[in-house]
């Protein structure tokens, strides 16, 4: 399984991988992926390390845990394979988008490997779930995994864009270095709270540009 986690990461979390807690957080995945069906497939579980490189790393929006449902899970945050049907809360991000740039935008698909190949950390809380079971795996241990994820990042690293949508994602951003980097927050772009007035109009992707281009950055192609 941590075949599959690209050397520009390896090294980066190198101590939190030989960890005690991250080698039973492995053995418990490998139990539950062996026990019944569990996405994203094992070859995609580290995808966001693997398709966005540390040392391309511009902006990391944060995720709760992967879809749950048949086919769906591709290993980033919010995404989803091509041929899956695009998601009410990926919609409603694609709005904001158009809203936000004032361009039309209609996606055919809803796989997002080309933000993460821009430079884009699509990392979801907990890296795997049970099928049809929401939240199964929060308790493995991922979370833990994570915050370090994001404590590194935020240590090593400068002018990063941390897009923290819902409670959930800001309460992971605690470790951020506010000083060295852009946090941005928001309500989720689910479609209750987007129909509440927390999602729309925040302007998130303007305003990541912005930055990256003061910071002498490519702007990214959303």
């Amino acid at each position: 399984m941590l075949n599959s986690l690209s050397p520009s990461w390896n090294a980066i979390l190198k101590s939190e991988i030989e960890n005690d807690y991250f080698k039973d957080l492995i053995l418990n995945v490998e139990n539950e992926y062996e026990k019944g069906i569990c996405y994203p497939p094992k070859n995609l579980i580290f995808e966001a390390f693997n398709q966005c490189f540390f040392e391309d790393l511009k902006v990391v929006i944060i995720g709760q845990d992967p879809y749950h449902g048949k086919g769906e899970a591709n290993g980033l945050c919010f995404s989803v394979n091509d041929s899956i049907k695009i998601p009410p809360s990926l919609r409603n991000i694609f709005r904001e988008i158009n809203d936000d740039l004032e361009t039309i935008f209609i996606p055919t698909s809803g796989n997002l490997q080309r933000w993460a190949q821009q430079g884009i950390l699509l990392l979801n809380a907990t890296l795997t779930v049970a099928e049809n079971q929401a939240g199964s795996h929060q308790k493995l241990g991922w979370e833990t995994f994570t915050d370090a994820v994001i404590k590194q990042i935020s240590d090593q690293n400068e002018n990063v864009v941390f897009l923290l949508w819902g409670n959930f994602a800001i309460k992971k951003g605690k470790n951020i270095d506010r000083n060295k980097h852009l946090v941005l927050e928001s309500g989720h772009p689910s479609p209750l709270s987007a129909n509440q007035g927390k999602w729309f109009g925040n302007k998130h992707f303007s305003k990541t540009n912005t930055y990256l281009k003061f910071n002498n950055k490519k702007e990214i192609n959303w």
